[in-house]
Parts: structure tokens; sequence; C-alpha cells
């Protein structure tokens, strides 16, 4: 079946950098926008970033907009997130997530729900 693997995460210092990577199999994964979330203790899961199927049209949550880099590689089924200059505040479980693009003539869109979800990689940033 689908599974979407997170790999990465670890403990940094402030204003390091860390790379995460998700690796999926199971699914067309040239078909499916990929994007980035994630959880701290006490708080809503959130949006981090997310990349459109062909990796042309990236989107970043403003607080993480010029530190943080969405990428995928189609050919290795993998997604990735680069993290510059972490701040305390970027603490939190990181999760990958796969949703469905359809495009046609006129253009593309995306489900209005995440499709599969990752289970996860814990990023701490402590001093």
């Amino acid at each position: 079946q689908v599974q979407l693997v997170e790999s990465g995460g670890g403990l940094v210092q402030p204003g390091g950098s860390l790379r995460l990577s998700c690796g999926a199999s199971g699914l067309p994964f040239g078909n499916y926008a990929m994007g980035w979330f994630r959880q701290a203790p006490g708080k809503e899961r959130e949006f981090v970033g997310a990349i459109s199927k062909q990796g042309w049209s990236t989107h970043y949550a403003e607080g993480v907009k010029g530190r943080f880099s969405v990428s995928r590689d189609n050919g290795e089924n993998t997604l990735t997130l680069q993290m510059n200059n972490l701040k305390s505040e970027d603490t939190a479980v990181y999760y990958c997530a796969a949703r469905r693009e359809y495009c046609s003539g006129e253009g593309c869109f995306e489900a209005d729900t995440i499709a599969y979800w990752g289970q996860g990689t814990q990023v701490t940033v402590s001093s």
C-alpha cells in the first residue's frame, strides 16, 4: 500500500540547518502535489510549504519564507524540505503529505483533502 516515510529530523542549534526527506512508494508520485506540515506540542497542525506535481510551483507559510525550501525529484519519488536559519519556534514533528492534483487544458486544481500522510519526524531546535 501507499507509504510516505520522513527522515532527517534531529537536534540542531538555533541558526543551524536541517534537510528533511520524504520517500514515497505505492502511488504514482508525479500525479500528486506534495507538502510539509508540522505540529508542535499543544498546537494545531500547520502548513509549512508545498510543491506542485511537476515541481514548477511552490508555496510557503509566511513564517518560513526565505528560510525553508521545498523541492522534489519525481524520478526518485522523493520530497525534500531544506530548513535554514532554524529558530526554536520551528521545533515540531514534521509530516509530509500527498494531495491529488488534476490538470486539464484549462489548468490544474488540487483535491480538497490530503490523500496520504507520513508518520512524521521530530525536529528540535534548542540552545
